[in-house]
């Protein structure tokens, strides 16, 4: 297997960890660098092949479980089947969500109610399921939910941003509630990485997203996997209650500097400076 290109050879050693939506994009590529640094990982997804390919790109170190985050018991078996096999869960990764295009004022109840589910109900069973069966009892863990940026909202997307903000409302008071009992639970908000499923839009789409991003780039999947890595070693717990946001500046940005329509000239016109009262 090949090394991390940021951490030491064997910084994750003997750690176990579990990354739910492991099969494709982000959640592969984070698998991928959670092996390269050393820990067993499984991961989670619903379909078999996806998985089972996934796996024999990362390598030895990973292995894979079917299951449903959607509900207590399959997230319960998910944990288990990870506890059967290696006896530990360190670390997990609660990549697993998704939503759709649509204008707010078209979402159908039924809509609104899977994307909550899967975002919402999956992450909080996952959290639950990894702190009641493995993490309290060994009085230690990580657990990192993801979330999205920007903070302030996105066209058609008010479904998700109204469950990833639960999801980090979520994660603050977890980690107040287990702090005693030594998991740390943390978020990851990100913006807009050129992942495989991006890059089979249109160049012209994602090449435009790339515009609104202050740093003029789309994140690479290696850079996500980098700080989740960071987050599964011992420099993950002193984050524990905050939320992380992974997206070259996206959510402080209102757009570019100067706006066009604001240029005269080649300038941007400027007031006089007024002499200070004094006295």
């Amino acid at each position: 297997m090949e090394s991390s290109r940021v951490f030491a050879d064997g910084a994750l050693s003997g750690r176990v960890a579990l990354v739910t939506g492991g099969g494709t994009n982000l959640g592969k590529e984070a698998a991928a660098e959670l092996a390269r640094c050393g820990a067993a990982v499984v991961i989670v997804g619903r379909r078999a092949e996806v998985l089972e390919a996934a796996v024999g790109e990362i390598g030895e170190r990973c292995s894979q479980v079917v299951g449903d985050i959607r509900g207590r018991e399959g997230a319960g078996a998910i944990v288990r089947a990870c506890l059967d096999r290696h006896g530990r869960v360190d670390f997990v990764l609660n990549n697993a969500g998704g939503q759709y295009f649509v204008p707010a004022e078209n979402i159908a109840a039924r809509g609104w109610r899977a994307v909550q589910r899967l975002n919402v109900e999956g992450t909080l069973a996952m959290c639950e399921a990894a702190f009641e069966l493995a993490m309290r009892p060994a009085r230690a863990g990580t657990i990192v939910n993801v979330t999205v940026s920007p903070h302030h909202g996105m066209p058609a997307m008010a479904h998700t941003g109204a469950a990833r903000a639960a999801v980090e409302a979520m994660t603050r008071e977890l980690a107040e509630r287990w702090r005693s009992d030594g998991v740390a639970v943390m978020a990851i908000a990100l913006g807009r990485f050129a992942t495989e499923s991006l890059r089979k839009y249109p160049a012209e789409l994602w090449k435009r997203a790339a515009q609104t991003v202050p740093l003029q780039r789309l994140g690479e999947v290696e850079e996500y996997g980098w700080l989740v890595a960071l987050l599964a070693s011992q420099l993950g717990p002193p984050f524990s209650g905050t939320v992380l946001t992974l997206d070259g500046a996206l959510d402080n940005w209102a757009g570019p500097w100067p706006p066009p329509d604001l240029v005269r000239d080649g300038e941007v016109p400027t007031e006089e400076r007024r002499p200070l009262a004094t006295g």
